[in-house]
């Protein structure tokens, strides 16, 4: 059989996602999301899951965005619950930018706290688009026991997050301010503040609430204060 000039391409593009050089992957993920195909599919998703260079994940992630969420939710559903933290970070990333909802209940209290910080930071962003009307406090309290986690750039992830939410995330933070660790204590603060003043940048907001976390939980705190008043 005679192979159509469309089905050279589509085997051109294929090929070229597996390319030595990023550039000839990122020609590849652009070509293929140009001129969406159902044969792209599969592999898109299991490049997402391998691919090295940020720029060309972005890429691979528009070029499944361009084709019918019929497709593509099967195979980014799956990837979810892989064992490579990457096909699980860019799968979360996939299905945040598609904003389907049906992929929430992929969303699990075990992808939002999963051990690594990528994973759980893309799965945070993603439960903020993807969360149903109404599920917003239950989705702020699973959140809120992720509070005090990793460095500045995770804690800031979280934060975001949380504040995506709005009001509804004030009983989590306010209950988690009096969390025995000071680390919990001074990553609500922060949020809190942020929540209330977006304008704040989280490198303050974070120094002040841990100043006054540890304050709240030093002997003698109100003397303390007064005096230093």
């Amino acid at each position: 059989m005679t192979m159509t000039r469309q089905d050279t391409d589509a085997v051109r593009a294929l090929q070229g996602l597996e390319d030595s050089r990023s550039s000839v992957r990122l020609r590849a993920a652009l070509a293929v999301g140009t001129a969406p195909d159902p044969c792209f599919v599969d592999k898109l998703v299991e490049r997402c899951a391998v691919e090295p260079e940020f720029f060309v994940r972005d890429m691979l992630t528009w070029a499944l965005a361009r084709h019918p969420v019929s497709l593509t939710l099967p195979g980014l559903l799956r990837e979810v619950r892989s064992e490579r933290a990457q096909a699980r970070s860019q799968a979360l990333h996939t299905l945040s930018k598609i904003g389907d909802r049906q992929a929430w209940p992929a969303i699990t209290r075990t992808l939002l706290s999963d051990a690594d910080d990528e994973v759980a930071r893309t799965a945070w962003r993603a439960a903020v688009v993807l969360v149903p009307g109404g599920e917003e406090p239950a989705l702020a309290a699973v959140l809120a026991t992720q509070l005090g986690r990793g460095e500045r750039e995770t804690q800031l992830s979280l934060s975001q997050a949380l504040v995506a939410l709005g009001e509804v995330i004030e009983p989590a933070l306010q209950a988690a301010t009096t969390a025995s660790d000071p680390r919990v204590r001074a990553h609500a603060l922060a949020t809190q503040r942020l929540l209330r003043d977006p304008d704040t940048g989280f490198e303050g907001a974070i120094e002040e609430a841990k100043r006054v976390a540890a304050l709240a939980g030093a002997p003698g705190t109100d003397d303390e204060n007064h005096a230093d008043r």
